[in-house]
Order: C-alpha cells, then structure tokens, then sequence
C-alpha cells in the first residue's frame, strides 16, 4: 500500500511513539492504516476457495497476522512493514484453515493420487507429463483427470500460498509469491538457507510449461483474475482453474526434490 504525501512521515512518527513508548494509541493507529493489506490477502487467498469459506472469516483470521506483524516488528530492518507483514497476514489465515480441515477426504485422496502420479511420471519421462500421460498413468480419460483438476483447485491455491519457513520460528518466511524480486521496496539481507530456499522456488517455477508457467505469472504475479486469463490464452475461466491445478502439482514435485536434495527431475 502507498502513503500520500505527508502521510509517510505521520506512519513513521506513529510507529517511533509505538516503539519507543508502548502507546497503546499508535499501536492501534498503525493496525487500522494496514488494515486494507488483510483485505487484500483476503481476496487473493480466498480466490478459488469454496463458498462454505466465508470471505469475512478469512479476514478476521488475517487481522491475527497483522497485529503479531505489527508487535514484533523491527524498526531496524531495511524493509517495508508491507512486505514483512503480507506473508503473516497469510500465515495465519492458512494455519485457520489448515486447523478447520474444510477439504473433504475423498478430495485429498484424489490430490494425492494426482501428486504420486505426477512425481513418477517426472522421474520417468525426465520432463512434466502431459494431461494425456497423467490421465493414463491414472488410469482415467482426460475429461474424468480435469474433473479432478477442479475438485483440487482450492487446495492447489492453499498449497501456493502455504509458507515455507526457514531459520526457526524467529526465521524468514519464504513462499512462491516471493521468489520474483520487488524493485520498488527495499529487499531484506536474507540467510545463506533463506536463499537455497528460494533458488529452489526459481527453478521450480521456471521448469514449467510455457502456459503453465504463464498462468502462474499472471495469476500470483501480476494480480490478473482467472478470467482474464482465460481472456488472454483464449480458454474459459475452468480450463484457466485446470492448468493451474496442474501447474502446482509440478511445481510442489520439483521444490520438494530440491529441497530434499534428490536430483533434478529434467524438463
């Protein structure tokens, strides 16, 4: 989120007074500035979640995240409370959801189904399937593999955004939103494993199909909804849901061998 003019310097006096003396006032002050970041998450979490997941539970969730952000942070860190407190507000959105267990069990048997096919089929082919290799791999047609593609589409976005958190609980917090740099805010010193780390996420997402690869971009990077997406490639608003499905399932694959150090599965 971007101050006004003049609205900065009344941010930075607003955190000093919090910092300096525990005001209980600035402390509140700051919550309601950011509070549009927990709205903001809100929707890109709550994008391709069913619709038993309220919108407004996702917020109450987030505005955990952002006052422990507000707490805990760090006036002596070269980065934007912004960018410290995205990926908690997210956090704890996604512990809330994890701790609801709102995917149903047949849905998570099948996403596995899908994991186990697509990382033997990596390892085989030395390069991600088709929608053809994995549906019979699976052994079911490619109309039946899509449908499955869209029963898993809201854990595939969970799956996303869910944090990787390295150094400890007093660590950095890594996730796929954060392995493009952002020029316009001011990067954290990252440790030597925060950097593995996302080197990892780097060559997960670049091991992608073209369209795959395009759909994350779009969707996760540049803020683009499915179905303008749709509109770009020329598909529907589902077969955007699908690709992206598919997507994640190799990307997950790929990070979890590089993170694990088993080879690299070759495009």
């Amino acid at each position: 989120m971007r101050d006004e003019p003049g609205a900065a310097d009344e941010i930075a006096k607003l955190w000093r007074t919090y910092k300096d003396d525990d005001s209980a006032e600035a402390r509140e002050r700051l919550i309601l500035h950011y509070s549009p970041l927990v709205k903001f998450v809100a929707g890109r979490v709550g994008a391709g979640l069913p619709a038993s997941v309220d919108q407004g539970d996702l917020v109450s969730y987030g505005f955990l995240g952002l006052i422990e952000s507000v707490e805990r942070f760090d006036l002596g860190r070269e980065v934007k409370f912004e960018t410290y407190a995205i990926p908690r507000i997210r956090g704890a959105m996604l512990d809330e959801l994890r701790a609801l267990d709102w995917v149903p069990r047949s849905v998570r048997s099948k996403a596995r189904e899908l994991e186990r096919a697509m990382g033997k089929l990596q390892s085989d082919l030395r390069r991600d399937p088709s929608e053809e290799e994995l549906a019979r791999e699976l052994g079911i047609d490619v109309g039946d593999l899509r449908d499955r593609l869209d029963a898993t589409a809201s854990m595939s976005i969970v799956a996303l955004e869910e944090l990787l958190t390295v150094g400890g609980e007093e660590g950095d917090f890594v996730s796929l939103l954060d392995t493009l740099p952002d020029l316009t805010v001011e990067q954290p010193g990252s440790a030597m494993e925060a950097e593995e780390t996302r080197r990892a996420l780097l060559g997960a997402i670049r091991s992608l199909g073209e369209r795959e690869h395009m759909v994350i971009a779009l969707y996760y990077f540049e803020g683009f909804t499915l179905s303008r997406i749709g509109d770009v490639l020329g598909v529907t608003e589902s077969r955007v849901s699908q690709i992206h499905s598919k997507a994640l399932l190799g990307l997950r694959t790929r990070l979890a061998d590089a993170l694990s150090g088993a080879p690299p599965r070759r495009r």
